[in-house]
């Protein structure tokens, strides 16, 4: 495993003269679990470096070039002998787009440590797009700074995963408060953007009144010519950080009153750090750098001069904002090295969200499918609803997403189904309630290059899906239902379906594809058929298509031959037939009530039958204890004995058994009762729900699932 960060050109990673971007390296990298398989790439002439891993970039002289695109060059062929499972960019997003071009299969990580808009390749909103596009995490060094790079931008961008903030980070001083002397200290560029000729006259001032007080003016600038001389004033120019952090142990009153929107500000970190009283300006992310300290209404020499008069007069505030500084300092280098490692490991493994799911944490799923609100409650009894109830009981945050409602209730005459409309709305779905899965069920307008989106803005995002129609080559719809399945392959963890993978040869083998059987749900399945008489002895119903409700005329379902037949050869038996022979098919509650009466139920599904395939009318007859009659080629023998379920081999062979069961009510009764027991206790929807998420986020099968051989 390699990780490798690489500075800005001529960062100078080095004790002598570094800037920010290399201090917050050495101290994060430093404290890194990762540290053995990080290497650092920069360019600096200086001999001494920070005692880490570090290769220097040296470029020879270079005439009519950008020094900058000869380094990234030189940094892309040692990339290429050695790659990196995750490649760590700092404050240049000039270098991405040089890097993505020239090499496959890697992950960027960007870091900003100044203005997104200032910086080349990040002040347009497209190169902002690209970076979103091509990074798997943009962090910032402050909410600030992750606002000014979503200005402009699209709601959708606004709370991606990809972006987030990891703070400038300090060691925690060992400080006693008591030793603190009458100083105040300034560092910083001595300029009119970090407020240098604010702070001067007003130090000034107030070292004339409060004579037993002194200041530290620590930095240099070439520029701007502002000098503040007073015989309590110490000058000391640029100096080491280690100096730095020893002067602010001792002082008492820190300033740093930028005029310019500083991205976040070491420096009054520092401060906080060293347990001083800290003072600022309300600009850009330094509000961000402290946790107590005084703001400054107005950034100006009197308002300046007031505050640190005030402090200096009172001196229980001055102790009591020294000691919450320190107290409250929490952006330690430790603390923040943790975050820092907590994105690698999202990327490289270690402890990602598939690992962190092994606490039984909660998971946020967005279950869509078809809920059918817009059919007034006819259809609820259907498969989507027991799956989504054995996720509730499983403990997870459930958002129902019902597809095709959505696509008829947004549908107009510009989008014609409502297609457009639905996508839509589940990405903006997605940016709201930011699940950690999306299972699909029958979600066949949901595009694949929505779910490709998707997966791009939430790099955690596990998708899967279950399908519940016939595969049978020689069964209805067999390429559409094919089809249905392949469509989002790309883009998805597993397939899970109601027919034996085993027994299909279309299946993408980069995929996990799993038999489910269709659950039963204790919330549903409430009829006990085995305890009472009933006065029908075989139940069967079809329809033709749960959608329309009614029969459709001219249409023929090969089932009512079958039907028909054994009805001829099965004398003295009763039928209660529904969706056969004219007679209109029943939904919901008339459904329940009808098949109270029927003491077994003919589980005949569509097309030849193919191995474990049934429809979800099985669980609707096992699941509320009538004798279930299912055909022997299912292999729900592999599940079930003769004393649960009834197989057939053929019509003649089912009509001999359904003479001799009807005239039996002991048999009847007691295979009702085992059949029902066992397909509640290990067909269910909690268990199919459950080992549908272990199979999509990779887990380890805690629980044993009657159905899963593997």
């Amino acid at each position: 495993m390699k990780i490798s960060i690489l500075l800005p050109y001529k960062e100078n990673f080095s004790p002598i003269y570094p800037g920010a971007v290399s201090l917050f390296v050495r101290d994060t990298v430093k404290l890194s679990k990762y540290r053995k398989n990080i290497t650092i790439y920069g360019n600096t002439d200086l001999k001494k470096k920070f005692n880490l891993k570090y290769f220097n970039i040296p470029l020879s002289k270079i005439r009519f070039q950008s020094k900058s695109r000869v380094y990234v060059s030189e940094f892309l062929k040692l990339e290429k002998k050695n790659p990196s499972d995750l490649i760590e960019i700092h404050n240049r997003p000039n270098y991405l787009e040089e890097l993505v071009e020239n090499l496959d299969h890697r992950n960027f990580v960007l870091y900003f440590h100044n203005d997104p808009l200032t910086m080349n390749g990040s002040k347009s909103i497209s190169s902002r797009k690209y970076l979103l596009k091509n990074c798997f995490k943009i962090l910032f060094n402050s909410n600030w700074s992750k606002k000014r790079f979503l200005e402009g931008m699209h709601d959708k961008f606004i709370n991606s995963e990809k972006l987030g903030v990891v703070f400038q980070s300090a060691k925690k001083q060992k400080v006693n408060l008591l030793n603190k002397k009458k100083e105040i200290t300034f560092v910083g560029k001595l300029n009119k953007s970090k407020g240098y000729d604010i702070f001067g006259p007003a130090v000034i001032r107030v070292l004339n009144k409060h004579k037993d007080w002194s200041a530290n003016i620590i930095g240099d600038e070439r520029r701007d010519r502002l000098f503040f001389e007073h015989k309590n004033i110490k000058n000391y120019g640029f100096i080491n950080h280690e100096k730095v952090l020893s002067i602010y142990k001792k002082s008492s009153i820190a300033v740093v009153c930028s005029r310019w929107d500083e991205p976040f500000g070491r420096t009054s970190l520092e401060a906080s750090s060293s347990g001083c009283a800290v003072i600022i300006s309300d600009r850009g992310g330094l509000p961000e750098t402290i946790t107590n300290g005084v703001i400054l209404k107005k950034l100006t020499i009197k308002e300046l001069q007031k505050e640190i008069s005030t402090l200096i007069k009172d001196n229980q505030l001055r102790l009591n904002y020294q000691k919450l500084s320190l107290r409250n300092f929490y952006l330690t280098n430790e603390f923040v090295s943790k975050i820092i490692d907590n994105y690698r490991d999202e990327k490289l493994g270690f402890n990602n969200l598939i690992s962190t799911r092994k606490t039984n944490q909660n998971l946020r799923i967005l279950h869509v499918t078809n809920f059918n609100e817009r059919y007034d409650g006819r259809l609820y009894f259907n498969t989507g609803r027991r799956i989504n109830n054995g996720f509730v009981r499983l403990g997870h945050s459930i958002l129902e997403f019902s597809d095709r409602d959505i696509q008829r209730y947004y549908k107009n005459y510009k989008d014609f189904n409502g297609s457009k409309a639905l996508n839509n709305k589940l990405k903006k779905t997605c940016y709201n309630f930011k699940p950690d899965l999306i299972i699909l069920g029958h979600a066949d307008s949901i595009k694949s290059e929505t779910l490709g989106e998707l997966k791009d803005d939430y790099p955690n995002l596990r998708i899967s899906q279950w399908f519940l129609d016939p595969l049978n080559k020689n069964g209805p719809d067999y390429e559409k239902n094919k089809n249905r399945i392949l469509d989002k392959s790309d883009f998805i963890e597993a397939n899970f379906l109601t027919t034996s993978p085993d027994a299909l040869n279309f299946l993408p083998k980069n995929k996990q594809n799993y038999f489910i059987p269709n659950p039963a749900d204790p919330s549903l399945e409430t009829l006990e058929n085995y305890k009472k008489d009933c006065n029908m002895d075989v139940f069967f119903a079809l329809s033709h298509g749960v959608h329309r409700g009614v029969l459709k005329t001219g249409k023929f379902d090969e089932r009512s031959n079958f039907i028909n037949k054994l009805i001829s050869i099965t004398k003295n038996v009763k039928f209660d037939l529904y969706g056969v022979n004219k007679i209109q098919p029943i939904w919901a509650d008339h459904y329940f009530k009808t098949i109270s009466n029927s003491k077994m139920g003919l589980n005949l599904s569509r097309g030849e039958p193919i191995k474990y395939y049934s429809s979800d009318r099985i669980t609707q007859i096992i699941g509320n204890g009538l004798v279930t009659l299912i055909d022997d080629k299912t292999f729900y023998r592999d599940f079930f004995e003769n004393d649960e379920m009834v197989f057939y081999r053929n019509i003649n062979d089912l009509s001999e058994k359904i003479k001799r069961i009807s005239l039996d009510e002991k048999m009847r009764k007691n295979i009702g009762r085992k059949g029902k027991a066992k397909y509640l206790k290990y067909f269910n929807s909690t268990l199919v729900a459950d080992f549908i998420l272990k199979k999509t986020l990779d887990l380890p099968l805690k629980k044993k699932y009657l159905w899963n051989k593997k």
